[in-house]
């Protein structure tokens, strides 16, 4: 019978010897991940919990080893714990990763923050870049570690805990910036009065900074499946008319126009989000609508926008986000000159509608 003294160095070694298998290890597992969670909510939660026992379990890697040394006499190998934590790394990276592809909005500076996950995802299957470049580099290395583990919180806390996005982006930003204070420590000298509070400045402005910029992190956790700019809704079936790109101002003013959304959220989570309007980059109006998660085909709301400026010409944008403002999505449209032609009528419809 193989004890388990004999087996860890031989895992360690099968390890060494091959690190792609890790990689693709992690790349397919992460994936798996990925598409039960989207499957199965049971099963999202019992990913997420896996998620957070294995960075617990990183967190406490020291105590940990001295208490199965002194109860056990079982040493673990720094290999062995090298090469779990880069899996980990590599495991909630790529989880991680194909849900903010889904959501990201290319044309947007999201697009910055989803590439940085690329670029991390990359950095942590290339050993000579994770080993030689990452590791050796104290203060970047647990940036890392802290990075990885906030979008990994980003997710797996509405599935599990069903925190509305903007309170999934609070605790992870908390958690991460804990993470980050070894980091910070080495930058300032030991045994100076100013050391704390310097640390506790530089952590607040760390999280400040994070917070204004949090229109650039995509909400993993909701995802526009569709949005309509329509004349009209069919409330019964909830279905929008045809959708509008272009529009005279007279059509605009007479009819108004519908903005339909379909956002997919995790089951269980309660949501508001809003539509925005905006003319030539300038918002003009703000709606708040409730969304409930579940729906397999998204979640289907609509606001109804009847009082445009008296000059409506030019380029608009309806924008969808979070109430910390994150985007979730977003379409546009262009106001043309009126034309003799005129729209027919339709009937008025309330200002904001959802699913019951």
């Amino acid at each position: 019978m193989i004890s388990p003294t004999s087996l860890i160095p031989q895992v360690a070694e099968q390890m060494r010897r091959y690190p792609g298998l890790l990689a693709a290890l992690a790349f397919v597992s992460g994936v798996a991940s990925y598409i039960l969670v989207e499957r199965k909510t049971a099963l999202a939660q019992l990913i997420a919990i896996l998620l957070l026992v294995s960075w617990l379990w990183l967190w406490l890697d020291n105590w940990l080893q001295e208490r199965l040394q002194q109860r056990f006499g079982v040493s673990i190998s720094p290999t062995l714990v090298r090469f779990t934590l880069q899996f980990v790394h590599q495991e909630s990276l790529f989880f991680a990763l194909p849900f903010f592809l889904a959501v990201t909005s290319w044309t947007h500076g999201q697009a910055v923050f989803t590439l940085l996950i690329i670029g991390c995802a990359l950095v942590s299957v290339i050993d000579p870049l994770y080993y030689k470049k990452l590791a050796p580099q104290r203060t970047l290395f647990v940036v890392f570690h802290a990075f990885t583990l906030f979008i990994v919180l980003l997710i797996i806390l509405p599935v599990l805990l069903q925190l509305s996005t903007t309170q999934s982006l609070q605790v992870a930003l908390a958690a991460a910036v804990l993470l980050s204070l070894p980091a910070l420590g080495p930058l300032l000298p030991n045994g100076r009065w100013w050391r704390a509070p310097v640390l506790l400045l530089l952590l607040s402005v760390l999280s400040a900074g994070v917070w204004l910029l949090r229109s650039y992190i995509p909400p993993a956790a909701l995802r526009l499946t569709s949005i309509t700019l329509s004349h009209q809704v069919d409330a019964e079936q909830r279905k929008p008319g045809q959708n509008i790109t272009q529009l005279d101002e007279h059509s605009l003013h007479k009819q108004g126009l519908f903005s339909f959304t379909a956002v997919k959220a995790p089951r269980g989570l309660h949501e508001a989000i809003y539509h925005i309007w905006l003319q030539n980059g300038i918002e003009v109006d703000r709606i708040k609508l409730a969304i409930n998660g579940g729906r397999e085909q998204g979640y289907r709301a609509w606001s109804h926008k009847q009082n445009f400026p008296a000059n409506a010409l030019g380029k608009w944008q309806v924008k969808v986000v979070t109430e910390s403002g994150q985007l979730i999505g977003l379409t546009r449209f262009t106001v043309t000159p009126a034309n003799a032609e005129l729209a027919s009528k339709v009937q008025p419809q309330p200002e904001a509608q959802t699913d019951l």
